[in-house]
């Protein structure tokens, strides 16, 4: 459906029972891998003593949050996934997709009434209930023998965190810090002023732990923290200066300048993706260019076409 192929579970074994880092995609397939693979370590879905959750994305959240309400098992997410949770609790109320609003803002007009066209049940409460645990602000938690540092990651969505096991070296980096790909910013309802600041700032703030091993929720396991993060950093640096350049045209808007970027690691030209993908990379060039903003090298002016950006210096 969105082209995603599996997610990372991780499983902490103490005395007590298990912890889960992430919970899956609550679909019949990823339920019945999750039990076969607990089933391979001797264990099964009522040895599960908690969820630590790295954000709140279906494929992190709705898993844990069905085991959890069927087996009483606590599950922890980080507290500024919270105005998003409520968004899906109270979907019957919505007019439009969430989305729509932030598309149009990116000047994507007709990709918004593309989005709104799309259908869909409503979102399950049962799958979409708050969690049991808020996570607020950097702490401690205790697993078994072990103490896990909760960092508060936000970027990718304003609620996320990631769990760094210093003793042992690891990092349990949720969709912060991918081994082969970046993270999707901007993608975030409600949106927020600056998500790739965020994440930035995010990525600045894990490089100031220990080097540690990644474990990541998509892709393989990576060696180095610090040289992933250093990797991302210059990413969206380079990204930003390109972004820049789109606006040598004059006042512009986000999805005028995606169109001029290449997407993917294969340099898709933005004309070959499809709707959603458009989408995600319009908002995602917003995002790009509200740092520049930020950083004093560019303009904004709200109109109803959307945002109009420019460089600083023209009109």
């Amino acid at each position: 459906m969105d082209g995603l192929k599996a997610i990372n579970v991780y499983v902490v074994a103490t005395d007590d029972g298990l912890t889960l880092i992430d919970g899956g995609w609550a679909i019949p397939e990823a339920r019945e891998l999750l039990d076969t693979s607990l089933r391979s370590i001797g264990s099964g879905f009522g040895d599960i003593r908690r969820f630590l959750v790295t954000h709140v994305h279906r494929d992190h959240y709705t898993m844990a949050r069905q085991l959890g309400t069927e087996h009483g098992i606590p599950v922890a997410l980080g507290a500024d996934e919270r105005p998003a949770l409520d968004t899906l609790l109270n979907a019957g109320e919505l007019t439009e997709n969430p989305f729509s609003r932030v598309l149009v803002s990116a000047g994507a007009l007709e990709l918004a009434e593309q989005w709104d066209q799309v259908g869909g049940d409503l979102p399950d409460p049962a799958l979409w209930a708050h969690p049991d645990q808020w996570l607020d602000g950097d702490q401690e938690i205790r697993v078994g023998t072990r103490t896990l540092d909760a960092v508060h990651t936000p970027g990718h969505t304003p609620g996320h965190f990631v769990f760094a096991d210093r003793a042992a070296e690891l990092l349990f980096a949720g969709d912060h810090v991918l081994p082969t790909i970046t993270p999707s910013i901007g993608f975030t309802f409600p949106p927020v002023p600056q998500p790739l600041g965020d994440f930035m700032a995010s990525l600045t703030k894990v490089r100031a732990l220990p080097d540690l091993r990644i474990l990541p929720a998509h892709g393989p396991v990576a060696p180095s923290s610090h040289a992933r993060v250093d990797e991302l950093l210059a990413f969206h640096e380079s990204r930003l200066t390109q972004s820049l350049a789109g606006l040598a045209a004059g006042p512009v808007t986000a999805y005028d300048v995606a169109g001029t970027l290449g997407w993917t690691r294969h340099e898709r030209a933005f004309d070959t993706l499809d709707v959603t993908n458009q989408g995600m990379a319009s908002m995602e060039t917003k995002a790009h260019l509200e740092l520049l903003v930020a950083r004093g090298q560019a303009t904004r002016e709200e109109t109803p076409a959307g945002v109009l950006f420019a460089a600083v210096g023209r009109g």
